[in-house]
C-alpha cells in the first residue's frame, strides 16, 4: 500500500530556546553539561531570565526530525501536545509553514506549552533544561491512526517514554503500524533516559521497533558497558535496523550484514550540535521510507546533521534536498 506520509513522528512539542554560554554559567545554574535535565515552570522561568539572547523556535526532537524530512522534500506528519495558548498556536502555524502536518488538539485549562531552553558552549556542546508543560500530557488518544497508517515509517522521541500515559500512546502507534504493515523507528533521545527507563526500554525495543537510533554514549548506557563493539554485537540482535552516530567518526549501521561504516561528511567548523541526531534520523529514514540502500540513508543523514552543526537552531537552513543532490545521493 502506497504511504501517504514517508515519516509520521510522535514526541515532546516543546519551543527551543538556543543561547551561548561558557561552562561557567552551567556550574552555576547546576546544569550538567551535555545533558538534557527536566525542570518545573518556576526554574524555567529564572533559567529563561539568565540565559544570553538567542534564538527561539517551535521544536523538539522529533518534531525536528520531521522538519528535516520535509527540507529533504520528504512528506512528514507530526503528532505532538500544545496549549492553546499563543505559543501553541505560534507552534501550530510553524509546522504547517514548513510542510509538515500537525492534527492536534490544544490542551485548554491545563500547563502551557513546553519549552526547552538549551545553553550552547563555545566546543558547540550543547546543554538543555526542559519543562515540558502540555507536552507531558500526550496520550493515546492523541495518536491520530489516519496518520500512524498512512506512513512509512513512524518515530518515536525516547524523550517522551518518561509520562506512563506516553508510553501507552507509543504501544497504540506499533500496534496501529503493525496493523498496516508499516515500520517503527524509535531515537534513545538522552543517555539519562536510557538511566531511567533501561529495562522498559529494551522490552519495547525487542518486541515493536524495527530501526533503532543512538549516539554513542545512548548505546553504551543501554547495555551498561563502554565497548563500542559489543554494543554493535549486541544491538544486532535485537533489532532489524540500528543506526548509531559517533560525532566526528561518523556513524554505523548494524543489519543483518556486516556492519556499515558511514563517514561523517566535513564541516569547517561546528558551532551548535544541537539537532544534529534530530537530523541524521531525518535523512537515515526518508531515505528507508524512498526505498534507498541503507548506506544511502547512513550518507543522507550525514549531509543533514553536518549542515546543522555548521549554525545555531536544531534544523537546517540550507533545504536538504539540494545538499543531497549535489552529492548525487538523491537524483536531480
Amino acid at each position: 500500500m502506497t504511504a501517504r506520509y514517508d515519516v509520521a513522528a510522535v514526541g515532546n512539542a516543546i519551543v527551543d530556546v538556543i543561547s551561548p554560554c561558557q561552562d561557567g554559567f552551567l556550574d552555576d545554574q547546576g546544569l550538567a553539561k551535555g545533558a538534557m535535565t527536566l525542570i518545573d515552570e518556576e526554574r524555567a522561568g529564572r533559567l529563561y531570565d539568565a540565559m544570553a539572547a538567542g534564538v527561539e523556535a517551535s521544536g523538539g526532537s522529533s518534531a525536528n526530525t520531521a522538519a528535516g524530512v520535509a527540507s529533504f522534500g520528504g512528506r512528514a506528519a507530526y503528532m505532538g501536545k500544545v496549549a492553546d495558548d499563543d505559543l501553541g498556536r505560534v507552534y501550530a502555524s510553524d509546522m504547517q509553514t514548513i510542510g509538515v502536518a500537525f492534527p492536534h488538539a490544544p490542551l485548554s485549562g491545563g500547563p502551557a506549552t513546553g519549552r526547552c531552553l538549551i545553553n550552547v558552549t563555545p566546543d558547540g556542546q550543547r546543554t538543555m533544561a526542559t519543562y515540558l508543560g502540555a507536552a507531558s500530557l500526550f496520550g493515546p488518544d492523541d495518536v491520530d491512526p489516519a496518520i500512524v497508517e498512512a506512513s512509512a515509517v513512524s518515530y518515536l522521541e525516547g524523550y517522551l517514554f518518561d509520562p506512563l500515559d506516553a508510553r501507552r500512546a507509543f504501544a497504540k502507534t506499533a500496534a496501529l503500524a503493525r496493523g498496516s504493515d508499516r515500520q517503527i523507528a524509535l531515537t534513545l533521545s538522552d543517555a539519562f533516559v536510557v538511566d531511567r527507563h533501561r529495562g522498559a526500554l529494551i522490552g519495547f525495543i525487542e518486541a515493536e521497533v524495527d530501526v533503532l537510533f543512538a549516539n554513542e554514549a545512548e548505546i553504551m548506557s543501554l547495555f551498561e558497558t563502554s565497548d563500542f563493539d559489543a554494543c554493535v554485537r549486541q544491538i544486532g540482535a535485537m533489532t532489524k535496523v540500528a543506526a548509531l552516530t559517533r560525532s566526528e567518526l561518523g556513524s554505523v549501521i548494524v543489519a543483518a550484514a556486516e556492519p556499515l561504516q558511514i563517514p561523517a561528511e566535513p564541516v569547517s567548523k561546528v558551532v551548535d550540535t544541537t539537532g544534529a541526531g534530530d537530523q541524521y534520523a531525518a535523512g537515515f529514514l526518508l531515505g528507508l521510507a524512498r526505498g534507498l540502500p541503507l548506506g544511502d540513508c547512513g550518507r543522507l543523514g550525514s549531509i543533514a546533521a553536518a549542515e546543522v552543526i555548521s549554525h545555531y537552531g536544531p534544523r537546517p537552513l540550507v533545504p536538504l534536498k539540494e545538499l543531497a543532490q549535489r552529492a548525487g545521493v538523491i537524483a536531480a
